[in-house]
């Protein structure tokens, strides 16, 4: 058997597609080591597609390593962790070597991001192995479209060795820092207390994981310590040309006396003097081009899915051809994409009468100001009907993250929705009111993209010097309200500006936090449970550099550097590991302490758990 040509793609649909597109004649299915490979001829050479799984290879500590009560943590410090083969991809990297033993020459064609670079890495280590003499190439595309997979494949590219390297040295800093820590946590609780962790379970700390439970949690503790405040305001209804409208008071009484004074004042005028009528026609516009993090924080936002569900979605609509490659930080258009050609597609699908509006139009797209320089923004690459995604993924969130997708792609080359502001001001004996209010003239993007639609609220035409009559007053006693937990939309929003993890993880970050218990998400908000606040009060008092998101913002910037070769991985597993050894030092020498404050907060999580199954733990 000899194969011409093989093409690695990151995933089973993946494979398929592109062996449709580039097969001249016939495909042929067949299962090697129970993995499927799709069998071809193209140019008169066999070729041969197969799917993986993601990452084949993890790093990992030696199997000695692995013990951690005979191990002291920080002996992890000094060892340089080793690649293994993943457990659930052993059939993969069968197929791969027995396929690459064969071939003269592999495609390449992973996921076109440095994640997709380091997996092509592991695959060309994988065939090197069986087979020296093998030819390399990466494809790269960002849409599994006839057109973006062909050319690709008429143009391939080189490895980027710089991305895959920064990729290996983030795994190995956060495998180091992680063990550390996490084994340091847990079996400091175990040594105070040996019942305290249930049999198989441990407390975990992350790189990521944990400035992301930090932030969850500073918020939190606003909340709690926010004393509250009474303040009193003042309002007014008057009656503007047979409309009733209420005006409000410019500023606020601390003092109610000083509030029922100004009341009083008022309630001896029968009039309110126009001084401020301004309406100001407005445009509202259209929404950027959409990235990663737009798209996970608007499916929050605007469907209730959370981050990681719409990430995945996501990923499985891009694999079947639906939209572009949805990780992406890139939020302007390039050149070379034909915005035109793309809405031509989308008129065979639901959205089709508001296309053929926009093809009668000048396509003027909006743009953001972020380029990734590997991937153009998220944008359909496939018109559908609602009945077709649903036949074909059986799952309404399936529609609806496609749904958002077309409908912000037309949002970014649609029109301003146009509107009018209006504020009306009045002063009643010194005292000034106002009221706002809101008029939409032309929707513009809105009949596309209603999710951002403003509320209306007209208000009467008057004009400077008009005398309103005043149809009442009166004062209301309020209370100032504490900050709110965060949403997810804002964590991942500052996730972003901290750097914190990148566009194709950050979800999974929020996630960890969740499954580990240290926080939970409830009416999109996210709030810490005692023991999420427990680990980051030990750790803000042996180590807060580990919990402040600066630092990772910090180690994140330092691994760019791997990639256009200011650094050396070296130099950033040292200087890292370094920091990282004095905080685990100062850790250590509070041990006890620590170890008390966690299993106080263990308890207590049991507690409230066994009252929440009548006793019974779960």
């Amino acid at each position: 058997m000899i194969i011409d040509s093989l093409v690695v793609a990151e995933k089973d649909s993946v494979a398929r597609a592109i062996a449709k597109y580039l097969a001249q004649g016939s495909i042929t299915t067949r299962k090697v080591y129970g993995i499927k490979t799709y069998w071809f001829i193209r140019d008169n050479r066999q070729w041969v597609s197969v799917g993986l799984k993601g990452h084949i290879m993890d790093v990992d500590f030696p199997e000695e390593l692995n013990k951690w009560h005979s191990v002291e943590p920080s002996k992890l410090f000094d060892v340089e962790p080793i690649l293994v083969i993943r457990e659930d991809t052993i059939s993969y990297v069968r197929a791969l070597s027995h396929l690459g033993a064969v071939t003269s020459t592999v495609y390449l064609a992973l996921d076109a991001d440095s994640e997709g670079e380091a997996i092509a890495y592991e695959a060309m280590l994988i065939v090197k192995n069986v087979n020296p003499r093998a030819v390399f190439k990466r494809v790269l595309f960002s849409a599994v479209t006839r057109s973006d997979i062909i050319e690709a494949f008429n143009s391939p590219t080189n490895l980027n060795p710089g991305l895959a390297k920064r990729v290996f040295t983030r795994m190995i800093l956060d495998l180091t820092l992680g063990a550390v820590f996490t084994r340091a946590l847990t079996l400091s609780v175990e040594k105070a207390d040996r019942n305290a962790l249930a049999k198989g379970s441990f407390l975990s700390y992350g790189p990521c994981q944990t400035p992301v439970l930090n932030l969850v949690v500073q918020r939190a503790l606003e909340r709690e310590n926010f004393k509250p405040e009474k303040y009193y305001t003042l309002h007014i209804m008057v009656d503007a040309n047979g409309v009733r409208i209420t005006l409000n008071h410019e500023g606020t009484f601390k003092d109610k006396q000083e509030a029922e004074k100004a009341l009083s004042l008022v309630r001896s005028k029968s009039k309110a003097r126009v001084i401020i009528a301004n309406y100001r026609e407005d445009s509202v516009e259209p929404p950027a081009p959409l990235d990663t993090i737009e798209l996970e924080r608007r499916a929050s936002r605007f469907l209730n899915i959370r981050p990681k569900a719409a990430l995945d979605i996501a990923e499985e609509l891009y694999r079947h051809g639906y939209i572009s490659y949805p990780r992406t930080e890139t939020t302007i258009y390039p050149p070379t994409l034909s915005l035109r050609q793309v809405l031509l597609e989308l008129a065979r699908g639901e959205h089709s009468d508001y296309v053929k509006t926009l093809l009668g139009m000048s396509i003027r797209p909006t743009r953001g100001d972020s380029n990734d320089g590997a991937h153009p923004p998220i944008y359909p690459t496939r018109g559908a009907t609602r009945q077709e995604i649903l036949r074909y993924f059986k799952n309404e969130r399936y529609w609806k993250i496609y749904d958002l997708v077309v409908r912000h792609f037309l949002a970014t080359l649609s029109p301003p929705a146009r509107v009018e502001r209006q504020k009306i001001v009045v002063d009643v004996s010194g005292h000034r009111f106002s009221a706002d209010g809101l008029k939409i003239i032309d929707r513009g993007y809105l009949i596309i993209y209603p999710f951002e639609s403003p509320s209306e609220k007209v208000l009467p035409r008057v004009k400077i010097g008009d005398e309103l009559s005043i149809v009442k007053a009166w004062i209301e006693e309020r209370e100032t309200e504490p900050p709110p937990y965060l949403s997810e939309s804002e964590l991942l929003r500052l996730m972003k500006r901290y750097g914190i993890g990148t566009d194709a993880t950050m979800q999974d970050h929020i996630h960890t936090n969740v499954i580990r218990g240290y926080f939970k998400i409830r009416n999109r908000q996210c709030i810490p449970t005692p023991l999420g606040k427990a680990v980051i009060n030990v750790l803000s008092k042996t180590g807060n550099e580990l919990i402040d998101p600066l630092f990772r913002s910090r180690m994140e910037k330092a691994l760019m550097e791997i990639t256009n070769g200011s650094l050396r991985p070296d130099d950033v597993l040292f200087t890292f590991k370094n920091e990282a050894r004095k905080i685990y030092e100062k850790f250590i020498n509070r041990q006890g302490e620590v170890a008390m404050e966690l299993i106080k907060a263990l308890r207590n999580s049991l507690n409230k758990t066994n009252r929440g199954t009548g006793g019974k733990a779960s």
